[in-house]
């Protein structure tokens, strides 16, 4: 008898420190980083005013006119440093940017397409979200003929770095976004979005709360906005702000 009640006492004892554990667990990890958290991150990531896809896109497309109407050599590189910078009430961001280009013709020697890799650095601070980061891409442009309308941009889109949501203070952590562009037209003159769509990854950590996953969709819309999707929720981005509302 003395035993069961020995063995008894130690499972409630036993059972009291589990309470006491999952009770201070629950305080303590009270979830991880929102959808719309996870959204703010991917539309900074998509819009021209953080250094986004967007804004990738119109440099490189810029650049591959300039070498036809330059008339470059076949396998003709260069590269070009770009900085951009502005401080404001509601947006503040600081880039540096350094592009790389190569011509490649077809068997002809007629230009083909426009190689681009891109190496930044910088930061931005928006109404719901700071960070701090490094990134590359790698986009082809394509449609460099004359009697083409639009060029076609495709390509691969990557940013590393620590975020801060104001949404939530104590969501503040690491993060790693890839964007994949499977096709994207931009119109020669004004080198604007017509179309195109990618899918996206964005993973993370946040400390005490754990690591997190998204995965979804983005539909170039063109009218200078774009369809995302994160695990099924819908938002609309501004290309140039980044600005998202839920569909």
């Amino acid at each position: 008898m003395k035993n069961v009640k020995f063995y008894a006492l130690i499972l409630l004892l036993t059972a009291a420190v589990s309470c006491k554990k999952n009770d201070g667990s629950s305080i303590k990890i009270k979830g991880n980083v929102s959808n719309d958290e996870a959204a703010d991150m991917v539309a900074a990531s998509m819009s021209s005013n953080f250094n986004g896809v967007a804004g990738v896109s119109g440099d490189v497309t810029v650049s591959a006119q300039a070498f036809v109407n330059l008339h470059m050599a076949c396998g003709s590189t260069r590269t070009d440093s770009v900085s951009r910078s502005h401080s404001g009430d509601q947006v503040s961001y600081n880039y540096k940017l350094k592009y790389s280009y190569t011509l490649n013709c077809n068997s002809n020697n007629v230009p083909d397409n426009l190689s681009s890799n891109l190496a930044y650095s910088g930061s931005y601070d928006g109404p719901r979200i700071s960070s701090t980061n490094s990134g590359s891409s790698s986009f082809t442009v394509g449609g460099l003929a004359g009697d083409v309308a639009n060029f076609s941009v495709a390509g691969e889109y990557k940013r590393d770095g620590s975020f801060k949501s104001k949404v939530d203070t104590t969501n503040t952590g690491s993060s790693h976004t890839n964007i994949n562009v499977q096709s994207l037209v931009v119109t020669k003159l004004g080198h604007k979005i017509v179309s195109g769509a990618a899918t996206f990854t964005i993973t993370g950590n946040v400390p005490k709360k754990g690591d997190f996953a998204f995965s979804g969709s983005i539909v170039f819309n063109g009218d200078g906005t774009a369809k995302l999707t994160v695990n099924g929720a819908i938002y609309i981005v501004n290309l140039e702000t980044g600005e998202k509302t839920k569909a």
